[in-house]
């Protein structure tokens, strides 16, 4: 009898948490197309599959799902950006592979940050995010802490930032392999 009421409570808390994450990937997939203050609990419902009622029972309101939302958007681009620190070729092809997945809905969002206060707070964190993870995969190449560092650093976040990719791919129609080549002559030069 024990294990039979393990594995309800075990099924219960994984049906609970796959709601939950369906929940978060339709905050996210709606504010690829909208802005975020336009995102109404209903729609997120809906395109989630559930009530008002079991999205507020998970994340209690509006602003606790969007913070929600904004953690599990910097958790899955930091399990995809993943990269070997020390590594700078490996580093540009990490963050370009990124940006042909997610840059065209980045480029949305920052285009949208000066008129929606909620999807700023996304673009910001985002903009924190990537500063950092210039700082940890170029750690080693990196000077002491200082203003040589910190140009450094300046200069690596903008060979590496989502408008240098738009610019490469979108503007000027290059191939990824291309644009991976040059992302990779403007790090090399600056390392």
């Amino acid at each position: 009898m024990k294990t039979t009421r393990r594995y309800t409570m075990t099924a219960r808390a994984e049906a609970v948490e796959r709601t939950r994450l369906r929940l978060l990937d339709a905050t996210i997939t709606l504010a690829e197309t909208r802005l975020v203050s336009q995102i109404s609990l209903d729609d997120i419902a809906a395109t989630a599959g559930v009530s008002v009622q079991t999205l507020l029972r998970h994340f209690g309101n509006r602003a606790g799902l969007i913070d929600a939302a904004r953690q599990h958007a910097l958790t899955t681009v930091g399990e995809e950006r993943r990269t070997p620190v020390g590594d700078p070729d490996a580093a540009v092809r990490t963050v370009l592979q990124h940006y042909e997945r997610r840059g065209d809905t980045v480029l949305s969002m920052l285009a949208q940050e000066h008129v929606d206060p909620a999807t700023k707070e996304v673009t910001d964190a985002g903009r924190a995010f990537h500063r950092s993870w210039v700082v940890a995969v170029f750690e080693p190449m990196l000077p002491s802490p200082g203003a040589e560092r910190d140009e450094l650093v300046d200069l690596l976040a903008v060979a590496t930032d989502v408008y240098t990719w738009k610019q490469l791919r979108r503007d000027r129609g290059l191939s990824l392999a291309a644009t991976e080549q040059r992302v990779r002559a403007l790090v090399g030069a600056l390392l």
